[in-house]
């Protein structure tokens, strides 16, 4: 289980669609639960394309 915490606990399970969402999107095979078999490489392509995404959608908003 990660070590970081979500703050709003309801939003659990549309941050786990996200992250499969983004997985997919850069070809990267996610289960559901341990994922410890994924390269540092495929981990850090899943993170930057939820970080990516989060900017456009942020940046989208203020316009």
């Amino acid at each position: 289980m990660s070590k970081s915490k979500i703050v709003v606990p309801q939003a659990r399970d549309a941050m786990d669609r996200f992250k499969m969402e983004a997985a997919n999107e850069v070809g990267v095979n996610l289960k559901n639960g341990y994922n410890g078999d994924l390269t540092s490489r495929q981990a850090g392509s899943v993170g930057g394309q939820m970080v990516k995404k989060m900017i456009e959608a942020y940046e989208n908003s203020v316009k």
